[in-house]
């Protein structure tokens, strides 16, 4: 039975979604490491807004995205506050004034360009996890991209054994309702309960690479694939659009003069 956690929200129909998963994982990387030499808001506008047209062909549901970028928002509003306290320089128009602080417009340009660009690099590589089988991924690390077996096979169990956290978590703290302990907001007790998740875990990690090692994981000999991951003239065809669709951005970006570079 497939791990509801685990497995793959989106439709496995949707084209984008039946790639191969290290076309995708390339793709990702290929769409947003261009997004890092620039500072300009305008860059990440038009490659979130090209993610976000594609979202339907990856079969990603409104929804879920939801649910997979909520941390984002976190981040963000930490960018805001980081810019609108601690920028060093306060160029542009000033807005208002708290105090000793001044919040231009070039403070909240710059912290504009941060978020989207927060949201721009992050999305692709949310999609990607979403609309992968962790075992796909593992299986096309090692056929495709020639990782070592040893560490997918690792990080495929990792990834699988992560929900296992959350219910360790709430295990400890019935066990200590059960003993009499207060488990509400004790710091002391947050650390301990904290303390003895990080020692199962690392137990649960010993006895998993002991049983790597047991079954030949790390023997270098050959190995045979129960599931071949082949890499097909469309998970070509998509590693070139997000070579050359970030590459048009930044020549529309340079068009409109709105290019501003990390270095320079």
């Amino acid at each position: 039975m497939t791990d509801q956690r685990t497995s793959p929200p989106g439709p496995a129909t949707a084209p984008l979604a039946r790639r191969n998963p290290v076309a995708k994982l390339g793709a990702a990387l290929l769409f947003t490491l261009p997004l890092v030499v620039t500072l300009d808001p305008v860059t990440p506008a038009i490659a979130l807004a090209v993610e976000l047209i594609a979202l339907p062909f990856f079969g990603v549901r409104p929804s879920v995205l939801a649910r997979r970028v909520w941390p984002l928002l976190i981040a963000a509003f930490g960018v805001l506050v980081s810019m609108v306290l601690f920028a060093a320089e306060r160029t542009g128009d000033l807005l208002f004034a708290a105090g000793p602080l001044d919040v231009t417009t070039g403070v909240l340009a710059s912290a504009t360009g941060l978020i989207l660009r927060i949201f721009a690099v992050a999305l692709p590589g949310i999609v990607v996890f979403t609309t992968t089988d962790p075992t796909d991924l593992a299986d096309a690390l090692v056929q495709n991209a020639r990782a070592p077996e040893r560490f997918a096979i690792g990080a495929l169990a990792a990834f699988r054994l992560l929900p296992l956290l959350g219910q360790e978590w709430r295990m400890l703290g019935l066990a200590r309702r059960a003993r009499g302990i207060d488990t509400g907001r004790n710091p002391a007790v947050f650390a301990s309960t904290a303390f003895a998740l990080l020692v199962g875990a690392l137990r649960r990690g010993v006895r998993l690479a002991v049983a790597m090692d047991a079954r030949g994981f790390d023997s270098g000999l050959p190995r045979t694939h129960a599931r071949v991951q082949r890499l097909t003239r469309a998970d070509l065809a998509l590693l070139g659009i997000c070579a050359l669709v970030p590459a048009g951005i930044l020549a529309l970006t340079i068009a409109l003069g709105q290019f501003r570079p990390i270095i320079g």
